[in-house]
């Protein structure tokens, strides 16, 4: 098994790296960058992929920092699991995989979890992999557990905020609310479905400032539009030097994960413009 995942791996990320270096789009190549924060992709861009078939696009496009998601379909190389029902295997041959990549998985997306025992295999998974955080929105009710077990396991909850109507979470102060006492829960801030809440980027991450420890970059076509569309960095409404004049004021020193969210059966290169347009705004906005 261990030589089958290998060997598939390899053939998958010489296809994807083929295809990206062939893009009729003119968006060819891995993305070239060295921002002053870890960069990533959100491994949910890619979620009609396979672990393996995710993984080598997350690679062909220039990084080694992915975001998992606790709903992914691994693919027939994991017997159809996903990273809610893993067995010990499973976890070593994902470890493998990211090991031979170079790569690591610093965070994690986590849906509804019922109670205290579904949380701690979450957390005991996070620990496996080293991460920092994992992302999620739980009820409030689940608060001071997640807070107590985050501070045993020093491994952070970041909330996050799906837009208004979908989120307990949407508006910066009900995360505020919910984060106060609680010194083992922050802030996820994905930008775009703020903005699809009609509130500006730059000015929630303000309100967060001390609390953010991941970002999700994306762009929206418009905003207050609570179904509009995602689009690449840069083309939407999002003021992009002000969001990063903004975390550098901040001295934010969290991780930032791409998450495509449009055009998702073929989006490689889009996210491989999103990473080079990121990265050449940050590189000219002091």
């Amino acid at each position: 098994m261990k030589a089958f995942i290998t060997y598939s791996y390899a053939l998958v990320l010489f296809f994807i790296a083929l295809t990206a270096c062939n893009n009729p789009d003119g968006n060819e190549g891995q993305a070239s960058f060295n921002p002053p924060w870890e960069m990533g992709i959100a491994l949910y861009s890619f979620h009609n992929d396979s672990f393996i078939s995710a993984l080598a696009k997350a690679d062909s496009a220039g990084v080694k920092l992915v975001e998992g998601f606790s709903f992914h379909k691994l693919g027939n190389e994991f017997d159809k699991h996903t990273m809610a029902d893993l067995s010990d295997d499973d976890i070593e041959r994902l470890k493998q995989l990211l090991e031979e990549g170079g790569m690591a998985m610093k965070s994690m997306y986590v849906g509804k979890v019922e109670d205290v025992e579904g949380w701690k295999y979450y957390f005991d998974l996070a620990d496996e992999f080293g991460m920092e955080y994992m992302v999620s929105e739980p009820p409030l009710e689940q608060l001071d557990m997640l807070d107590s077990l985050a501070g045993e396991y020093q491994i952070k909850i970041a909330l996050h905020e799906h837009a208004k109507g979908k989120s307990i979470y949407w508006h910066p102060d009900s995360v505020l609310a919910a984060i106060q006492g609680r010194p083992n829960i922050g802030v996820c801030a994905d930008l775009g479905h703020w903005v699809r809440s009609g509130l500006d980027p730059v000015e929630c991450l303000a309100k967060l400032e001390g609390h953010v420890l991941g970002v999700h970059l994306k762009d929206a076509e418009e905003s207050g539009n609570l179904t509009g569309s995602f689009v690449t960095v840069g083309t939407g409404v999002i003021d992009f030097p002000a969001v990063i004049k903004e975390l550098k004021r901040q001295d934010f020193d969290g991780l930032i994960h791409v998450e495509c969210e449009h055009h998702t059966d073929d989006n490689l290169h889009f996210v491989i413009q999103d990473l080079k347009v990121f990265n050449e705004l940050t590189k000219n906005v002091e």
